[in-house]
């Protein structure tokens, strides 16, 4: 009888290998994430305030597409500055890391030594790490920048993360003021347009969640009912601010 082999295949060493060798990206689900449901806010927000101060509808989509472009653009060129002042940040420590390596090497020797100390490694294995380690700059200098430092194998591009951030946010943000657009283009299309936009607007909240949990170990609905819950605080502060301010207005 054969008996199974607790050894790979051949086939699945490869695997492995081309999956180790596959530079690490990084993912988007973050950016996309945080720009949608900013979007989504900041557009029924108005909406709601509008709506909630009975405003016409005009000035709400003035408002609604002036918040969106405006504010898309913030929330991009925000996230591309943030990201690009990381990866500035990193490239200056990594030089720093370069030039420690060859003015004080043994200093940069021994904090590897106790870094893989801390691991469990010892005695002879210690030594044997520390100069297959050393005996390459570009790997000690990675492995210092992750050990030492913490920044992942993946570098985030600036202009990636920024892009990603406004396209969630346009797209998911412009959803909301559709019912409002459509009822001007098409009057009496849409007998309540401000029940069409909530509608959208918690629909966008409640997928942007349950995808998220295509990702991370929480239940679809949860991840879900999570971010509509949040969007629907604001929306309620957002509506509350608009009726409280329209009967100050109507006092003046």
């Amino acid at each position: 009888m054969t008996q199974p082999s607790d050894r790979p295949t051949a086939d699945s060493r490869e695997a492995i290998r081309a999956r180790l060798e596959a530079a690490p990206s990084h993912g988007d689900l973050r950016d996309l994430i945080f720009g949608a449901i900013d979007g989504t806010v900041t557009t029924f927000a108005v909406a709601s305030g509008v709506s909630g101060a009975g405003l016409p509808a005009g000035v709400l989509i003035i408002l609604g597409v002036a918040n969106l472009v405006a504010d898309g653009f913030s929330m991009g060129i925000s996230n591309f500055l943030g990201t690009r002042a990381e990866k500035q940040q990193r490239a200056h420590i990594q030089r720093e890391e370069q030039d420690q390596i060859r003015t004080v090497p043994e200093e940069e020797r021994e904090e590897i030594r106790q870094i893989f100390a801390k691991k469990g490694f010892s005695g002879d294995d210690l030594e044997r790490v520390v100069e297959v380690i050393t005996s390459d700059d570009e790997r000690w200098v990675s492995v210092m920048m992750r050990e030492e430092h913490g920044y992942p194998a993946a570098e985030v591009s600036p202009w990636r993360a920024g892009l990603v951030t406004y396209s969630g946010f346009m797209v998911a943000g412009l959803l909301p003021l559709l019912p409002f657009i459509y009822a001007a283009i098409a009057p009496g299309g849409l007998s309540n347009a401000f029940f069409w936009s909530m509608g959208l607007a918690g629909g966008v909240f409640f997928t942007i969640g349950a995808l998220k949990s295509l990702f991370v170990e929480q239940p679809w609905y949860w991840a879900g009912l999570e971010i509509l819950g949040i969007g629907g605080v604001a929306a309620g502060l957002a509506y509350a601010v608009g009726a409280v301010l329209k009967g100050i207005a109507d006092m003046v």
